[in-house]
């Protein structure tokens, strides 16, 4: 479908994923701008100010080093004349015009009477488009052009083709608009009343559908039970666990008790184990295994990268060996020979426990007796990746783990279908890391790398490309070469598209400290352990999510010392450093989460999300968590009461997106 006659529109309309009017409809703004003119008489310090006025004089910009500022006057419709500057915008000093007027919004500096401009538009903004929506659009759209095709989108469709998803049972019962009514009011607002009351539907019908289908799949995964299996000895755990080189903390009890307990039942586990990290989950899967063995089952440990599953398989067989338990590593890269052999140990029972990535669930894998699969950041892998390897076992136990933890409460509302265990207790204590934001060329860098390399310790240096593209971010082999100049001999790259040898020898050469630093992209941000690493220096860190960044802080500091971790970026948004300044306050992963979850606004997608939780579109699963709570319990009520002709086309809907690949973030 052809939405426009510009072809660039077009196809930024196509790599978005909008084919039709009805998708475009369904593209909601990411945030609203308030463009109810302020009142000039009473202005406070940093406040968000929307003034009409003219510009005076000529707007001139000065050019420095890296940053451009444009200066100019401003004097409003009631004659007040306020300092405007704009930073890295040098095309306003041509663009904008004496004698016009404009509509200015930005954020005022009392001090010195200087408004710090955010946008500026020709015109005078009418009173019924005060409230104007944001939407997440490529370069190629600008966001005017797309408010035009919403437009043209609602008097071309079929207002037939936008039913209503919620029962009508619950439509009346929550007084809830007609979806297309919804729609309408989320993307032409009046006023806020409007988007609270369009996005209220639509976020409803997006909970209750979440929570139908969670209920679905934990309904079906209570309904298998069990082979007659042996009890596992409490005695044996115990003193396993006496043996094991690290003591226990409390919440790893607590787990290790819970997971216990689910082994023992007849119904399958299917179980999610969080916590912060450095809490420990690796271990507690360690006394998983023992036990699922001492049932005289096998056990298969799934890890979402090579790097890491060879390095569980290197922790797994030197905890499990000395019980006669044997323990393969199976990865995509495993030679020919290899593989037919841990092919052949798997079928006749040989190996106990085996250490893998996808390859565990290839076709020619076939196991004699799985009774445990567990699978690492259980966020990278689609539900029905993890069914592929619970299905290799006639009735496997599921113990999925996960380093974004969330609050207990919003865990058992988010995860309707899965048990939750949570660490909250860290063997070394909390880690004792200082988060700081630099520019690029703050000399800090150098002297804490410095410093790091002087007291035998690691650096990470962490971008989010690998070669340069038409973008301002920083590549790691930019970097790579920048720091082979400063440090020569004690640099190593890695990155997803090197060979697995030439990861490997980065790898070991950094642990080993013959390349005490290592430039990485964000493969590093699961699972690498490196105990004396101390610094960890992210370029453009605004590229990623805050559970993202947390992660790939916790690389650092894991032996209990002091650490440092380094945030570098020029930007000078308001709102990307205050995502940042979260990192900087906290080290609490819980804290960071639902700081993650709160800078969701409705429609968000942009950016790369591997936090572990679903990516809703219109939930924010911090500020929307009661009603969250009300569509799980109506989400009950359907099941309970599905022979219900007015439930018969939302449970088809929830059956037909569980048998899909679509829904991988339960």
């Amino acid at each position: 479908m052809k939405f426009s006659k510009s072809p660039r529109i077009n196809q930024a309309l196509y790599n978005m994923g909008l084919y039709s009017y009805k998708d475009i409809i369904l593209h909601l703004p990411r945030k609203y701008e308030d463009l109810h003119p302020t009142h000039e008489n009473t202005l406070a310090d940093k406040e968000r100010v929307v003034f009409v006025g003219n510009i005076v004089g000529t707007p001139l910009t000065r050019r420095f080093s890296k940053i451009a500022v444009t200066k100019f006057s401003f004097v409003t419709l009631k004659k007040n004349v306020f300092y405007v500057e704009a930073w890295n915008r040098p095309y306003l000093s041509k663009t904008l015009e004496g004698g016009d007027l404009f509509t200015l919004v930005g954020n005022y500096d009392a001090k010195k009477n200087k408004i710090n401009l955010v946008n500026i538009t020709k015109g005078v903004v009418n009173g019924d488009n005060y409230i104007k929506p944001i939407y997440s659009l490529p370069r190629d759209i600008d966001n005017y052009e797309f408010i035009r095709l919403v437009r043209k989108s609602f008097n071309e469709i079929d207002e037939k083709d936008i039913y209503d998803e919620v029962p009508a049972y619950f439509m009346s019962k929550y007084r809830l608009a007609k979806r297309i009514d919804a729609l309408r009011l989320a993307h032409f607002p009046k006023d806020f009343k409007d988007i609270y009351k369009g996005l209220r539907v639509l976020k409803y019908e997006e909970c209750l559908l979440f929570s139908l289908k969670t209920q679905m799949i934990r309904n079906i995964n209570k309904e298998l039970i069990h082979h007659e299996r042996i009890q596992i000895e409490e005695s044996k755990i115990k003193h396993f666990i006496e043996e094991l080189p690290y003591k226990l903390t409390n919440s790893q009890l607590d787990a290790v008790k819970e997971i216990l307990t689910d082994l023992n039942k007849p119904n399958l586990m299917y179980r999610l184990l969080q916590g912060d990290v450095g809490t420990g989950k690796t271990l507690v899967a360690i006394i998983a295994l023992y036990a699922n063995y001492l049932r005289g089952e096998q056990g298969a440990f799934m890890a979402p990268t090579d790097a890491l599953a060879r390095q569980h398989y290197k922790t797994f067989a030197k905890i499990l060996a000395p019980y006669g338990i044997r323990v393969a590593l199976l990865l995509g890269s495993t030679s020919l020979k290899d593989r037919s052999q841990i092919r052949k140990g798997l079928m006749n029972n040989e190996i106990n426990v085996v250490v893998g990535t996808h390859a565990l669930f290839s076709k020619d894998i076939s196991y004699a007796s799985l009774g445990l699969a567990i699978i690492d950041e259980q966020h990278k892998f689609g539900v029905n990746q993890r069914m592929l390897l619970t299905s290799k076992g006639e009735n496997a136990d599921l113990l999925l783990m996960s380093a974004t933890p969330i609050p207990r409460t919003l865990a058992l509302t988010l995860y309707g279908d899965l048990d939750v265990s949570t660490l909250t207790d860290f063997p070394f204590k909390e880690r004792k890391i200082t988060t700081k934001i630099v520019k690029d060329d703050d000399k800090k860098i150098f002297s804490e790398i410095e410093k790091s390399i002087s007291n035998n310790k690691r650096v990470f240096i962490v971008a989010p490309l690998i070669i340069e593209n038409n973008e301002k971010q920083i590549s790691v082999e930019k970097l790579f070469a920048k720091y082979l100049l400063r440090f020569p001999g004690k640099v190593s790259l890695l990155h997803g598209k090197l060979d697995q040898d030439d990861k490997n020898f980065a790898l070991q050469d950094f642990i080993s400290g013959d390349s005490p630093i290592l430039i990485s992209t964000s493969v590093i941000e699961v699972g690498i352990d490196v105990p004396n690493a101390d610094l960890m220096i992210i370029y453009d860190p605004t590229h990623f999510g805050l559970a993202s960044l947390h992660q790939l802080r916790g690389r650092i500091g894991r032996d209990g010392g002091e650490s440092t971790c380094l945030l570098v970026t020029n930007s000078n948004d308001e709102e990307e450093l205050d995502k940042l300044n979260v990192l900087v306050k906290s080290n609490d992963g819980f804290y960071i989460a639902e700081e993650d979850l709160k800078r969701r606004g409705p429609g968000e997608l942009g950016g790369v999300r591997q936090s572990g939780i679903a990516n809703f579109l219109f939930v924010n699963l911090v500020d929307d968590f009661r009603m969250f709570e009300a569509a799980r319990d109506d989400a009950k009520f359907i099941i309970d009461n599905s022979d219900q002709i007015g439930f018969r086309h939302i449970i088809n809907r929830a059956k037909k997106e569980i048998d899909s690949s679509d829904f991988t973030n339960v």
